[in-house]
């Protein structure tokens, strides 16, 4: 099982969307199950139907999942955990109060050494840990040797029992702390590879500390991800500006590694993507790269398809964009382009009687199927010459100035081709 863990606070980054992404394809790739996890122990700082929002961009960005777990529904596993850690003594009650660790904490910046617990409470009396009507927090002991493990991105990991210290597992509320529910929610969820942000790692020893005090021998793998620089962009902002959600996928995919050229569905993803082939350094989002996929996967779509971004279900109407995806890179250019076809055009006093005429004659003329019986009986009906008739056509059925070939044109507006001319 593999599974993605946000806290429902704010909107996803581009960099948790990455996350996820690789997090559901190696999912696929392994044959393993997929479970989204609320990480919302911390009550006071959730916002309010964020979980649905969040559930719902991994839905539009085509992620799907076995369940959506909520740790705060896991409360109990974590309190029976951190009571069998102080039964077995692998953790200690700690009633130092919050102003002392601060000023500890603060001291060991200003003499920029590293801060870890001085072990006040570690070694108290049973007695006085008993009758002691303070507060309290729970805190694991500390380790005796390094925790050490082969990160799929990163490589060979080594931390010393100072940098894990002796961390709080439960707060004075009797709630658990993210690390701590991290790390038996995974034992829970029988989580075997965990992709998560580079600044997590630490946290990952800690976690495999963890499990090692409860007993669990399964090892579960880790790969931590480089920052995503230059992506403090709003996802919805890209959609709005007409980027598709399977181009966004496939970019954050192959970023910052030797596939960055490979366009592929989310579908295909699983036989493309290689974890091994991402990159450990920091990589850079770049807009104008992401624009090159979105107009690749425009050209992937079936025609119909196609036409809904641009206010139509109509094959046609797809047809007639995909003549202009060579000219555009998101859905909003090209919804505009397809926006000037029908917008009224203006013409120069020379030809203005002959359009006036052609319109006349295209708004009671019946249906052609080809281009060239349409020229024919306008040519017919008006005595203009066909030269001067395509010219016309062209200005009406054209964007720009050198534009298509007009058959090309008719052949997907011929249905609206009184309105088109009009």
């Amino acid at each position: 099982m593999l599974r993605f863990a946000c806290m429902p606070t704010a909107d996803l980054t581009l960099q948790q969307l990455r996350e996820a992404l690789m997090n559901f394809v190696m999912a696929k790739k392994r044959n393993e199950g997929f479970v989204v996890r609320m990480e919302d122990a911390n009550q006071k700082k959730n916002t309010q139907g964020k979980d649905a929002e969040i559930v719902a961009t991994l839905e539009l960005f085509g992620i799907t999942y076995n369940d959506v777990l909520y740790q705060s529904k896991s409360f109990k596993f974590h309190s029976a955990m951190a009571l069998d850690l102080l039964h077995r003594k692998k953790a200690f009650n700690c009633f130092c109060k919050e102003e002392d660790l601060v000023a500890k904490k603060q001291s060991a910046k200003e003499q920029k050494r590293l801060y870890t617990y001085d072990g006040t409470c570690e070694q108290l009396p049973a007695e006085i840990v008993i009758d002691n009507p303070n507060p309290f927090r729970v805190r694991v002991k500390k380790p005796s040797e390094e925790i050490c493990f082969d990160d799929k991105v990163q490589g060979g990991n080594c931390f010393t029992p100072d940098e894990i210290d002796s961390f709080v597992i439960l707060n004075v509320d009797k709630t658990p702390t993210q690390e701590f529910a991290e790390a038996v929610d995974d034992m829970l969820s029988d989580i075997s590879l965990v992709i998560q942000s580079e600044e997590r790692i630490e946290s990952a020893a800690r976690a495999i500390y963890i499990r090692s005090l409860l007993g669990y021998t399964k090892e579960v793998e880790y790969a931590h991800l480089p920052p995503l620089l230059d992506a403090d962009m709003e996802i919805k902002t890209l959609l709005a500006e007409g980027f598709l959600p399977q181009a966004i996928a496939n970019y954050l995919l192959v970023i910052g590694s030797d596939m960055q050229e490979k366009v592929f569905t989310l579908e295909a993803a699983k036989e493309h993507f290689d974890l091994a082939k991402v990159s450990k350094e920091a990589v850079r989002f770049d807009k104008t790269q992401l624009r090159r996929f979105n107009q690749e996967h425009l050209k992937l779509l079936d025609p119909k398809e196609l036409s809904r971004y641009v206010g139509f279900a109509d094959a046609e109407i797809g047809a007639l964009a995909k003549l202009y995806i060579d000219e555009i890179t998101t859905t909003k250019e090209l919804k505009e382009r397809i926006r000037l076809v029908f917008e009224k055009k203006e013409f120069s006093q020379e030809l203005q009687e002959s359009v006036e005429r052609v319109k006349g004659i295209v708004a009671k003329a019946p249906y052609f199927e080809e281009y060239g019986a349409f020229l024919e009986h306008l040519h017919d009906q008006s005595k203009i010459s066909k030269e001067e008739l395509e010219k016309i056509l062209s200005l009406f059925l054209n964007t720009q100035e050198r534009g298509h070939k007009i058959e090309h044109l008719y052949g997907c507006l011929k249905n609206y081709i009184k309105e088109v001319v009009a």
